[in-house]
């Protein structure tokens, strides 16, 4: 059996496993703080005028809210926030505290078990480009799917804090590996001039988890609670694998599948093979080489710009704009087309640059610059947006210039190692990524502790230029090293 354009069924395999991947690492922040407004009928509460107060009974229960905590609206009915997530179901806030220090509590818990989720996450990423080198993609997908699905399923057991943080570094063990797995099964499977748009599209998968993610992880929370939701979504990855190891039989050189006519497309199209297909290097040889940090530095500074948002999105659209978790599922997804959408252009525009004759280094580059140019005004924009929906709009701008960007950072391990080191030059850019991104995550909290976020957005705007730098002033001429 010969099946015509192998590659992309490969690829398109690795696209749904980052959609997956994305939606698993989605449940805890769509779940963590779930808000829902409540709309009381005139005549099923009761106003004690002496106390300024509203009695409701709701669920069997009797709830006590203060006037500032009710909205009239112009019928008599009352509306009012339910408080609800994961956070305040296993006792971590104190319900009695007032709602500004309930979400003080609540981001300062989800930044420490983001912090250790993002430790693992970095070590997985330094250790999986490695493993993926000596291991292969196949196997390599197989570990990763495995580990995170199955990490994603039993945090349905968690019963405290500590618990909870235990499953999530299980999952960042194993959600990192696509990252420098995908570099490396792009080298493998595409020629070069393809290879920024294999990377985009893949890019756009993560993307499209994202977008799917505030829709389905809300909607399986208020249908079957947030322990089924992590059960579902973490079994998806296991099931994943049944496919990827029927079809990922060996790669493009010695595939039963693949045709003559492909095989030859893809391996004449890589200019490793004139160099070298089975150069390993070892961490010190690859940092002491001067170019590998424009994806290590450049990774540095502008990974933390996508977790930012991917993070703290919820959040922000809670406490600025009062938002609950069915409105979140309404606008949450919007910044995420425009990250789909920028991240397959990157990768298109850049390989338009090359088979128009010009250089790898030019159209890395070129596209790099373009992208940042959505990312800074973006970042402006929506620090003063008056609306959510001004302000995801301009999300969508930003996720969309920075995809843009990051496909063609990530591709550079491809355009400057060979073989075996591609992998492991992508972990290390990705361990390097990770480290920033705890730095930011970390500050998030204090930044908008006053509860206003335009540091948020300074924060984010400022890391652009700074990736740039390291990549103009480290990477100089982008060209594969010859040894």
């Amino acid at each position: 059996m010969k099946l015509k354009g192998l590659r992309w069924i490969v690829l398109a395999l690795i696209a749904i496993v980052t959609i997956i991947n994305y939606l698993d690492r989605g449940t805890l922040n769509y779940m963590w703080v779930a808000n829902t407004k409540v709309v009381c009928a005139a005549g099923d509460y009761t106003y004690d005028a002496a106390a300024g107060t509203y009695s409701v009974t709701a669920d069997g229960k009797t709830v006590t809210l203060a006037a500032d905590e009710v909205t009239t609206l112009p019928d008599g009915a009352i509306e009012y926030v339910k408080y609800g997530g994961i956070a305040k179901e296993l006792g971590l806030i104190d319900p009695s505290a007032p709602a500004e220090e309930q979400q003080r509590q609540a981001k300062n818990l989800l930044a420490v078990i983001t912090m250790f989720f993002m430790v693992a996450y970095g070590v997985s990423q330094l250790v999986s480009g490695k493993i993926y080198d000596r291991i292969g993609t196949r196997r390599g997908f197989t570990l990763s799917a495995l580990l995170w699905g199955g990490a994603d399923a039993l945090a349905s057991l968690a019963s405290g804090l500590k618990s909870l943080t235990f499953f999530r570094v299980l999952l960042g063990l194993g959600e990192a590996g696509p990252w420098p797995g995908t570099t490396k099964s792009n080298a493998e499977w595409f020629p070069q001039k393809e290879r920024a748009l294999a990377q985009g599209i893949f890019g756009a998968a993560a993307s499209v988890g994202s977008i799917i993610a505030p829709v389905l992880i809300p909607m399986l929370f208020l249908a079957f609670g947030w322990r089924v939701t992590f059960a579902v979504v973490g079994s998806l990855g296991i099931i994943w694998v049944i496919p990827w190891l029927i079809i990922n039989k060996k790669g493009p050189k010695e595939h039963p599948w693949i045709t003559e006519k492909e095989r030859d497309y893809i391996l004449t199209g890589q200019p490793e093979c004139r160099v070298s297909c089975d150069t390993a290097k070892s961490w010190g040889t690859l940092l002491r080489e001067r170019k590998n940090y424009a994806v290590i530095l450049g990774r540095f500074f502008l990974d933390p710009i996508w977790w930012m948002f991917v993070t703290w999105l919820p959040i922000y659209l809670i406490e600025v704009f009062g938002l609950d978790i069915k409105q979140i599922a309404m606008s949450a997804w919007v910044p995420y087309v425009g990250a789909a959408i920028g991240s397959v252009a990157g990768g298109w525009f850049s390989g338009l640059l090359i088979n128009r004759g010009k250089s790898v280094n030019f159209a890395r580059k070129a596209a790099m610059i373009v992208g940042s140019c959505f990312i800074i005004p973006g970042m402006i924009l929506a620090a003063v947006a008056s609306s959510a929906t001004m302000a995801v709009i301009m999300m969508a701008f930003i996720l969309g210039g920075y995809q843009f960007v990051m496909t063609n950072i990530q591709t550079l391990a491809s355009d400057l190692q060979t073989g075996k080191a591609v992998g492991s030059l992508a972990g290390l850019g990705g361990a390097s990524a990770v480290l920033g991104t705890i730095i930011s995550i970390l500050c998030i909290p204090y930044l908008t502790q006053s509860g206003d976020w335009t540091a948020f957005f300074i924060l984010g705007a400022a890391l652009v230029p700074a990736c740039l730098l390291c990549v103009f002033l480290f990477g100089g001429r982008i060209e594969q090293l010859t040894k």
